[in-house]
Formats: structure tokens, sequence, C-alpha cells
């Protein structure tokens, strides 16, 4: 599982940070997380392909975090996409984008599948043999959702000399890789974890923001591996986080902790800070295993 940070600063672009964007690439997957303006151009510098990208997931309708759908939108088209783009995001979020379609004349020639959002509950919006992705919901000036992407377990390993050796026949390996107990050719029941060993563990990764500091999300992102969670404030100016429903880098650090995360990620920071060196230091003391996102920077989970 690798992150790919295109941006990730609040508020409006500069010609050298970028608003909330990002890429998982997550089992063969790669997931568009928020579309801030600028994100074409951040896809390109990063070399992603744009033809790999078929699920985009809006966290809330803030410009920082969409306006860059449409132009991505109109994009696809242009290069004769064919394949579905599918986009996960609040309700009008479909009402909003194929109203600048529809002005422009510019209607997509590829099926643009919206899947609109309205729980405050999490719920699963997306899922394959291989990856799920729950919402987050968070608590922002508007209807908002973090998601979490979990990777699903794969097959267990099979031991092929303890295979052998119990006498069962290699029509029951697929079976054995699934986890089933099985005969071997003497009619003995053969306990699965005799002749397999356990599957690679499962990574996951969340994504939250924005949001005020809210201890509710703790149970959903519990034991996550790695958790990128705004922090748009130092401790100096933690008085506008209640006001904004924004947080400060020690509200992340706490549910971090309270999550047992494996790793912080610290980001959407407020462009007025200087040193995000701050970042770290306001952090750390709660959460050790901290870092700072930026703009280009890439994360292997």
């Amino acid at each position: 599982m690798k992150l790919n940070i295109l941006g990730c600063y609040s508020a409006t672009p500069r010609t050298f940070t970028n608003p909330t964007s990002q890429v998982l690439e997550i089992k063969n997957h790669l997931f568009l997380i928020d579309c801030g303006e600028g994100t074409q151009v951040q896809l390109r510098k990063n070399k992603i392909k744009f033809s790999h990208i078929k699920h985009i997931f809006i966290s809330h309708l803030h410009g920082d975090h969409y306006f860059g759908l449409a132009g991505l939108v109109s994009t696809f088209r242009l290069y004769s996409r064919e394949s579905e783009l599918h986009i996960y995001g609040p309700k009008g979020i479909k009402e909003v984008i194929t109203l600048q379609m529809k002005l422009a004349d510019s209607w997509t020639n590829y099926p643009l599948l919206f899947h609109e959002l309205t729980s405050k509950q999490s719920q699963l919006v997306f899922e394959d043999d291989k990856v799920e992705v729950h919402t987050i919901p968070l608590d922002h000036r508007v209807y908002t959702n973090g998601y979490l992407f979990k990777e699903k377990p794969g097959e267990r390993k099979l031991n092929m000399e303890a295979a052998k050796e119990l006498k069962i026949d290699k029509a029951y390996f697929s079976k054995l890789k699934q986890g089933f107990d099985v005969e071997n050719v003497d009619g003995e029941l053969i306990k699965n974890e005799k002749v397999t060993h356990a599957p690679v563990k499962t990574k996951s990764y969340a994504f939250c923001s924005d949001t005020a500091y809210k201890e509710s999300i703790v149970p959903i992102i519990r034991n996550v591996d790695a958790l990128y969670h705004e922090s748009t404030f130092l401790e100096k100016h933690a008085h506008l986080a209640p006001r904004t429903k924004h947080s400060t880098a020690k509200e992340a650090a706490s549910i971090a902790k309270q999550a047992n995360a494996g790793k912080l990620i610290l980001g959407h920071y407020s462009t007025r800070y200087d040193d995000l060196e701050e970042f770290i230091k306001e952090a750390s003391p709660i959460f050790k295993n901290v870092v700072l996102a930026d703009d280009g920077k890439k994360f292997k989970i």
C-alpha cells in the first residue's frame, strides 16, 4: 500500500503549495481521495496515469477539496476514456458536476457513476474481493466524511512439504488455501493449520479531513496502520479550531493515540504557518510516530 500526497494545505492554492488531494495505491487500485484545484497538474508531476483512476472519493463540498473535479472529469473525456468512473461524495455532488458538464455541452463519453452519501453513520461504500472502503463521519461546517481503506485477508500459504507428508491430494490444495480442513488419501481429517501458514497481514489507511476534534471516530479507525488527520492549527491559534470546525496538531495526536494507530500523518495546514516542524513538536509528546505530509511526498504503509 502506497500513499501519494498531491496536496495537503488548507484554503487557497499557492505557487508552491496545493489544496487537498491524494492517491492511494492498494491491491491494484488507484483511489483518488479529494480533488482540489491543481490535482491534474500534480497527477502529471507525480507520473500517475489518469486511466488507472476508476474511483474518486470526495470528503465534502468545500472548494479546496473538490474544485479540481469537473476539470478532471472533462480531461478524461478528451482522453477518449471508455471505462467507468465512480465518484463517491456528499449529496449534491452529482448536481454540481453534471450542471457544469451540461452548460459546457461537454457530456462524458464514458459511464460516469455517482454514489451520493447522506448517512451520519459509518457505512460500507465500496467492496471487491480485495478491498473495502468505509466512511468516517466527521464534524465540519458542512456534511463531511473521511474514508477508511482496508485490505481483505488473502489466501493462506500452503506448506507443500507438510501437505505431501500428510498425504493430501493436490485436488484439495485450493480448499486449504481458503482455510478449510480436508481429508487425506487415508480418509483422515487434516487440520488446516498443520499444512498452511497465515496470509500476509492486511493493511489499512484512514483519511480524516476536515473535522473538529471528534472522539467518536476512534472505534471506526482503531488499530489502523496509518492515519492522515487534519491539523489546521497550532496551539497558539487553537481558539479558531472550534469556530471553524478544524483540529489542532495536538488534537490529531490525541485521536491517533486513542485509536492505537501505527502512524500519524499530519496535513491540511493553515497557510499562515511557515515552519511546519512546529506541528511535529506539538504532536509528538502525545503520539510518538508522527510525520508531516507535504506535496509530492510518498508514504509506504
